[in-house]
């Protein structure tokens, strides 16, 4: 029975910072390729205090279109970054979530703004022609809190604190160019 428990624990310690990337695949669309995905994560205590006293969390989706060759290295096609950031006011008691470079959203609630943040919208990865038709493609897609955007003297702890990492492992797959 001692040593179900000692088993199950680091397994229990892995999941707690993890991001775990629920759905992913790419669709065609007259504009370009857009990503479909979804993330299943939570803020641990630590970050949502940081959270309730001013400090943004901005959490960061990178993608990457990779062609294999067979006489060289892979070609990469497209390398895209999305970035969301998090934050709470204190003086209205919203939280407000911006996607860099576009919209803008209040919510009333932290469970709120998180779905906005795990059930992002279709995004625009790449433009039409950016992909060659009938090739195949490996997809490579990651999601986590990029602590880069930290103030620098929450940066020194956040670096060497677990509960301060949130990230998924990256997610290939194939994608054949329509």
């Amino acid at each position: 029975m001692l040593l179900m428990l000692a088993c199950a624990l680091p397994q229990a310690a892995r999941a707690e910072g993890t991001v775990e990337i629920t759905r992913a695949y790419i669709e065609a669309a007259e504009e370009g390729y857009r990503l479909s995905a979804a993330y299943s994560f939570d803020l641990n205590h630590g970050l949502e205090d940081a959270l309730q006293y001013g400090v943004a969390l901005n959490f960061a989706t990178q993608i990457t279109f990779t062609r294999p060759r067979w006489y060289w290295f892979d070609e990469k096609a497209v390398t895209a970054r999305r970035t969301h950031k998090l934050w709470y006011d204190v003086l209205t008691r919203q939280y407000h979530v911006r996607i860099e470079g576009s919209v803008r959203q209040n919510f009333d609630s932290l469970e709120d703004a998180l779905f906005f943040i795990r059930r992002p919208t279709r995004w625009v990865v790449a433009p039409r022609g950016a992909l060659k038709v009938g090739e195949i493609y490996n997809v490579t897609l990651s999601m986590g809190m990029d602590r880069d955007y930290l103030p620098k003297p929450i940066q020194v702890n956040a670096f060497n604190n677990r509960d301060w990492n949130l990230a998924s492992q990256k997610r290939t797959f194939q994608y054949r160019a329509e």
